[in-house]
């Protein structure tokens, strides 16, 4: 009996495991979940987006019947903790909550050890929370209007954000743009509640910032709302002005949504996704929303992935306006 050509046993071998490849991922897909879930949070506990996605985590361990953990990992403008599920295992045991600076980094930092586009996958936009523009009160500044003209004349003006990069810097920076007050300078801080605190402290002159957590301090008149940074007056807070009646077109906002690596099969993802909504539709999580300040945005996988191109184009053109760079 003739001696197997060994080249022709391993090309043998290799066709038998590529003829095997789509029956594993599918079983992989139909076994998915066997154990418990885990979902990174690239921010510290506290704020809006750790509590979106421990709000929703209860409820999706409910639809798919394993338990949600939720682990924080913040760091380097949220960077580590999205690498970190970028480069885990593609079987749909981690995902990350992501927000906007997922979409800033795109763009501002020039050596992310993940690419944006290619390693990892939208599977659930969750919550929105919209953008008011407030001030102190011992400024003055009761509108757009204000700023303009006290820009004009030279008084210091100072806008604080949660960080270089942030939803909040940006949005800043877009206002300066539109209202052509270059001479407001941006004071950064390590998230939204530093931030918030030298507001109430005058040491800044205006912020924006999430209607959440700016609602009782506007209302307790320990802050003035200048205007609401959305395209049509708020549901949540119709009676302020958007910044766009005032001439300043501004729009932004807070959103959370997961993602999970690239490789993850398409039949994870959609079991997923489709589990996130039902956690949304929880009367919990409905609740919560509403009182909170916070707009559902489910939806599917392919609108989130619009979404996110768009976003990532949005803040391109802001930062190659503003001229907004990083060291990172």
């Amino acid at each position: 009996m003739p001696t197997p050509d060994p080249h022709r046993r391993r090309l043998l071998q290799a066709g038998a495991a590529l003829s095997l490849a789509p029956w594993l991922g599918t079983a992989t897909a139909q076994d998915w979940p066997s154990r418990p879930v885990r979902i990174v949070v690239p921010f510290t506990p506290g704020g809006t987006t750790d509590f979106v996605t421990r709000l929703v985590g209860v409820e999706l361990a409910k639809a798919i019947g394993q338990p949600v953990l939720v682990e924080n990992k913040p760091g380097a403008g949220t960077v580590i903790g999205v690498d970190n599920v970028a480069k885990s295992a593609p079987d749909g045991y981690s995902l990350v909550t992501v927000a906007n600076s997922f979409c800033v980094n795109a763009t501002l930092l020039k050596k992310l050890p993940y690419d944006t586009l290619k390693d990892l996958r939208p599977v659930a936009l969750m919550g929105m929370s919209e953008h008011v523009l407030a001030a102190h009160p011992g400024n003055g500044l009761k509108s757009v209007a204000d700023i303009v003209a006290q820009a004009k004349a030279g008084k210091p003006l100072s806008y604080a954000s949660f960080g270089q990069g942030t939803s909040a810097h940006l949005a800043g920076e877009t206002l300066k743009l539109a209202l052509n007050t270059p001479n407001i300078v941006h004071v950064p801080y390590k998230g939204q509640a530093p931030a918030l605190a030298d507001l109430l402290g005058g040491q800044v002159s205006m912020m924006f910032g999430n209607w959440p957590e700016f609602r009782s301090h506007i209302q307790q008149g320990k802050l003035v709302a200048l205007g609401m940074a959305t395209a049509k007056r708020s549901v949540y807070a119709p009676d302020i002005p958007t910044l766009a009646e005032q001439g300043a077109k501004v729009e932004s906002n807070s959103w959370n949504g997961l993602l999970a690596p690239a490789a993850v099969p398409d039949a994870v993802v959609q079991r997923l996704n489709q589990a996130v909504n039902k956690a949304l539709r929880q009367p919990t999580v409905v609740e919560a929303f509403r009182t909170g300040g916070i707009a559902d945005k489910s939806g599917t996988p392919a609108e989130f992935t619009t979404f996110i191109r768009s976003e990532i184009d949005r803040y391109a053109d802001v930062i190659r306006k503003a001229g907004i760079t990083s060291q990172a």
